[in-house]
């Protein structure tokens, strides 16, 4: 890549205080600090399959709970996603990833259509995960599609134990976050929609 796909967004409101840092043709490098270590887990899932080098110092109000925090990072990551990508000319715009832990397995689709949209279908076998409570995958992963404007399809399709459930989520979405940035060799410089446009 000649010009580099890289971009900083902050968010600041009277619930959480984020910065966020994005390199889309990174190495998978990561500074996480959200004050909730299971979603920094998650997060490093994104970066290292992902290879997006990522930064995101968050700071929320989790004497509440988790939810302004985690909904808010995936705004705040979204847009600097749709910020780094650009116009979009050149990549590959569809990617999936099928991603096993054990007894679980997630598949995650992903469109760059410049239209949000989230089909997702996670039956959690748990409400918590450490300090997170599983209810907010799905906040995040809406926060993200909503300013990121793509399409994502997220479905685990087995799964008895409710950490893997989520790290396949995690790991199937960088790898179809992947999949979708790369730019293709035989399309460099076109936009890849038969409207010209994303």
């Amino acid at each position: 890549m000649s010009t580099p796909r890289t971009a900083e967004v902050s968010r600041n409101t009277a619930e959480t205080q984020i910065t966020v840092k994005v390199n889309l043709d990174g190495t998978g490098a990561s500074r996480l600090s959200t004050g909730i270590g299971f979603f920094d887990h998650m997060l490093d899932q994104i970066a290292r399959h992902g290879l997006i080098d990522l930064d995101v110092q968050a700071k929320g109000d989790l004497h509440i709970d988790g939810h302004h925090t985690v909904e808010d990072v995936g705004i705040t990551l979204g847009q600097a996603v749709a910020k780094a990508v650009g116009d979009k000319k050149g990549i590959r715009r569809y990617g999936h990833a099928y991603v096993p832990l054990d007894e679980a397995l997630s598949r995650v689709v992903v469109d760059f259509s410049g239209r949000p949209g989230l089909d997702m279908h996670v039956p959690f076998k748990s409400g918590m995960i450490g300090a997170f409570d599983t209810q907010l995958t799905y906040e995040f992963f809406q926060g993200f599609v909503n300013h990121a404007f793509i399409t994502l399809h997220i479905d685990n399709l087995k799964g008895e134990n409710a950490h893997h459930q989520a790290e396949t989520v995690f790991k199937a979405f960088g790898r179809a976050l992947r999949a979708a940035l790369e730019i293709d060799p035989r399309s460099v410089g076109t936009i890849p929609s038969t409207k010209g446009s994303l």
